[in-house]
């Protein structure tokens, strides 16, 4: 299913949050260019930030990020607008005690391992429109 055809011909938005600024810029040029409107940020803290009046229906974030991580720029963003569905990345194993942390929290994330192919990603962001 065509994500423009979903929300009355409004494009979902997501938004991205990663420290590699390559990975962020790419996946939000992906996705931009395949039905989403698409927000690329650079750190948990800006994510947060960035929710608040962008009001993303997804939350792309890599789990590891200095500062504030992505689990904990997710478990806000979601308190903040429950619909918002969460996917994180992670290119590291060491991520299993943070997600331990957030489900003992109440919040069972999705994972997905990097590098994500970008076919993968649309079209999990598509069956959730």
């Amino acid at each position: 299913m065509d994500p423009r055809l979903t929300n009355g011909g409004v494009k979902p938005r997501v938004l991205i949050a990663d420290d590699e600024r390559i990975i962020a810029d790419t996946l939000g040029l992906i996705l931009n260019q395949n039905g989403f409107e698409a927000a690329t940020v650079y750190s948990g803290q800006k994510a947060v930030e960035t929710a608040r009046h962008f009001r993303p229906n997804f939350f792309l974030g890599d789990v590891v990020m200095p500062g504030m991580s992505g689990i904990e720029a997710a478990i806000q963003i979601y308190t903040m607008i429950p619909g918002c569905r969460i996917l994180l990345l992670s290119g590291q194993a060491a991520t299993s005690d943070l997600l331990r942390d957030a489900r003992v929290r109440g919040h069972d994330f999705e994972i997905l391992l990097k590098p994500v192919h970008p076919n993968q990603l649309l079209d999990r962001l598509r069956a959730s429109s």
